[in-house]
């Protein structure tokens, strides 16, 4: 959805940054690095990862080719196979990672594929998370310079083989991907030097082939694999300067696309196999209830219906197909307790945050400088605002659908989640398994944003039990009406802001006081030039499960900032392009962001009456966003979306056209959460339970076209999935603002107009 079929690149130089601030660092994922350092046994380590080593070729080598270092092998006719440990669920990650390492390798595209990595701890996702440890601690140089198998025992012990937090590609690319792709390139070389008996220095590679140039004589990478297989490789490769890029930064195809066009992608809600039946669930419709107890007989009497299992909290109806079993389950009427939580409502949370936060005592703090000596000096130039976001919903395409089957021992599961080692671990758990007794299939996923990850993930209680019960494979669905009711939300959240001016309208102290589940510290960057700052998280959590949404805490936090800095620009009286423009450091990267923004959008081009422009600008997951949204306001105070911008900055853009695409459909997220999206509680219960009352954006509500720039500054790579969808909403709030003086504190934003 551009005006322009590839994004517009800018070959900039790396600009300085503005400096977040200092907050208190993280350290327990630093001490086990350490303490496996110091207590692991330097040689036992050291074994146990060439038995990993020598795992990953067995698992992969079964249908030919050389394996090197896990993550690729070589065949014969020169086909790569790159093993993604992440999962692509339409994010694309599967081609930037292929063309990455293809890249590095100065492999022949035409002869890359990528696949999905066995859910196997031979393919726990190292350099994952020896990047997240580095970022986590603030010290990613100690961090590196840990050894290879210490990082490697931690990965595996902890079962890691996520897809989230935009890291596909800036780390396991980077630190994984990339770095493999150089190793082996220097090993083809090395081994066609020794059969062709000339120095290394005199050979090239391009397309699969080392060639000596002079000679004219070629080997092809297919022809060397064997030999190089066996070499020593580099550990820490030279990577290409980006000069030098053939791939990377370039508009490749997704090879998804294809069969999700002509239907022959097979998702979890698909699979099939012969003998399976069919579940449903209905689980306690307040959290934390309990099933009391269930007449089985009206679900039995339903055709096709062949059983009805009880759970803690739940029960199932299995049947010979879905629609037998969802018409076995609408004939019940089962009995749950509450848990206590009858009392729980959207209001009552929302009085309980005011009360936590009023009493002044919070859970976590960050920031620098004495803003209280700085309010105090500030006299009448003291503002604040109090703001409100409700529970969001994942809202995935496919609702859950696994498939399991309990046989010689072994639990089979087939299915899409973000973590697939962690899928097995939680399931194993669930089922009285250990993790070699239960085996995973990967499956491609139809959505996610969070609420796949096995953490958050129930049915993987569910399906263990279930299937144990039962000589045949069972495929247990959540209906939709189930999956809305019992998400794992983006936790409902409030925040009190407040700053002082000074007499040239220049913020001299902030303090943002929020109250909600997590601590949002060290996500979202506080970005603005500020003498003294205060960030305090009120710990405060319901009957609900809270859980990761796309782009996690930054998107209520870049609400909260994004739409006070428009309400400190009006207190100032200035633009608010330009009061945002004054709190960033010159010739920084954020202040290159906003700059560009501005222009594409026409920042100071009028507008009709009843029209206006909002904008924001938010750093989070290592890369800079900022948006602007152009709104229309209808007769009935409604706002129509006409126009959106997007300017990013995330170093290094590796598919234009893939990164346009995440940035475009964060945005238009962003903008549906904050227009009509709400997870609301009434007695405890979620009073939502399709999309009729959980509506979501409409094609003729999105606007027309959005406009997607990259800097591509150079700066160290960050995240694309998710980083597009916090400056959305305060964008858009901003927008209403200036077209109808109305300030937008609460959202959704319809929910305030009808009202």
């Amino acid at each position: 959805m551009a005006d322009n079929p590839t994004p517009h690149l800018d070959e900039n130089t790396a600009a300085p940054e503005a400096k977040p601030k200092k907050t208190g660092v993280k350290r327990r994922a630093f001490l086990v690095g350490s303490a496996l350092l110091i207590g692991g046994g330097a040689f036992g380590l050291y074994l146990a990862e060439n038995t990993v080593r020598s795992r990953a070729k067995a698992l992969t080598e079964a249908g030919g080719g050389h394996n090197f270092l896990t993550w690729m092998k070589i065949a014969e006719d020169d086909t790569v196979t790159v093993y993604s440990p992440h999962i692509d669920f339409g994010q694309g990650s599967h081609t930037a990672l292929g063309q990455m390492l293809a890249d590095e390798l100065d492999a022949d595209w035409k002869k890359v594929v990528v696949e999905q990595a066995p859910a196997d701890s031979a393919f726990a996702n190292t350099a994952l998370v020896t990047s997240f440890l580095g970022e986590m601690t603030g010290m990613p140089g100690v961090i590196n310079a840990l050894p290879a198998p210490v990082v490697g025992m931690l990965t595996r012990t902890q079962n890691i083989q996520i897809t989230g937090g935009s890291s596909a590609v800036r780390f396991t690319g980077q630190m994984g991907m990339r770095v493999v792709g150089a190793a082996v390139r220097l090993a083809l070389i090395e081994e066609a030097a020794a059969r062709l008996g000339v120095p290394a220095g005199e050979l090239v590679t391009a397309n699969s082939a080392v060639t000596h140039t002079a000679s004219g004589r070629s080997l092809r990478y297919g022809e060397l694999a064997a030999g190089a297989a066996e070499r020593s490789l580099d550990g820490s490769p030279t990577l290409k300067d980006p000069k030098d890029f053939k791939l990377i930064g370039t508009g490749v195809p997704r090879g998804d696309i294809p069969a999700k066009v002509d239907g022959s992608a097979v998702y979890g809600i698909d699979f099939t196999m012969p003998g399976m039946r069919v579940a449903t669930i209905a689980a306690a419709p307040v959290r934390g209830g309990k099933l009391v107890a269930v007449d089985e007989a009206p679900a039995l009497a339903v055709k096709g219906v062949e059983k009805v299992v009880k759970l803690d909290d739940a029960v199932v109806v299995i049947a010979k197909g879905y629609w037998q079993a969802s018409k076995g389950l609408a004939a019940l009427n089962p009995e749950f307790s509450d848990g206590g939580n009858a009392d729980v409502s959207t209001a009552s949370i929302y009085a309980a945050q005011d009360a936590l936060r009023k009493a002044g005592k919070p859970t976590n703090e960050a920031g620098e400088g004495d803003v209280d000596v700085a309010f105090k000096a500030a006299g009448d130039k003291l503002i604040s605002a109090e703001y409100r976001v409700p529970f969001l919903h994942h809202a995935m395409m496919e609702p859950f659908a696994i498939t399991g089957h309990f046989t010689e021992g072994k639990l089979h599961l087939w299915g899409g989640l973000q973590d697939p080692l962690g899928a097995r671990d939680r399931a194993a758990k669930a089922a009285g398994l250990t993790m070699d007794e239960v085996v995973f299939h990967p499956m491609i996923m139809g959505g996610g944003f969070g609420r796949r990850f096995p953490g958050v993930t129930e049915i993987l209680d569910q399906i263990g039990p279930l299937a144990k019960q039962v000589p045949y494979p069972v495929k247990l669905i959540w209906s939709r009406e189930e999956e809305v009711r019992h998400g794992t939300y983006r936790p409902q959240s409030s925040a009190r802001l407040s700053a002082a001016l000074d007499g040239d309208g220049k913020i001299t102290a902030w303090r943002a006081d929020y109250v909600q589940s997590d601590n949002a510290e060290g996500e979202t960057t506080f970005i603005y030039d500020v003498p003294a700052t205060s960030r305090r998280h009120f710990e405060y959590r319901s009957n609900q499960i809270d859980g990761p949404w796309r782009s996690v805490n930054s998107t209520q936090i870049g609400f909260y900032n994004e739409s006070f800095m428009d309400e400190l620009a009006a207190a100032a009286g200035e633009d608010p392009y330009r009061f945002r423009r004054k709190h960033l450091p010159q010739g920084s990267r954020h202040l290159a962001v906003l700059d560009a923004v501005a222009a594409r959008a026409g920042w100071d081009n009028p507008l009709p009456e009843g029209s206006g422009r909002g904008i924001a600008i938010v750093e989070s997951f290592g890369t800079i966003v900022a948006e602007v949204v152009e709104v229309a306001m209808s007769p009935d105070g409604t706002p129509k979306v006409v126009k959106a911008f997007a300017v990013v900055d995330c170093g290094t853009v590796v598919n234009p056209l893939n990164a346009e695409a995440q940035i475009s459909g964060g945005l238009i997220m962003g903008l549906s959460s904050a227009l009509g999206e709400a997870i609301t509680l009434e007695k405890g219960a979620v009073v939502q339970s399709n999309f009729t009352d959980y509506p979501l954006i409409k094609l003729a509500d999105a606007p027309p076209a959005v406009d997607v720039h990259f800097l591509n500054s150079g700066a160290k790579m960050g995240g694309i999935g998710e980083p597009g969808v916090p400056p959305a909403s305060p964008a858009l709030a901003n927008a209403i603002a200036a077209a109808s003086g109305q300030r937008i504190r609460t959202l959704p934003i319809l929910a305030q107009a009808k009202a």
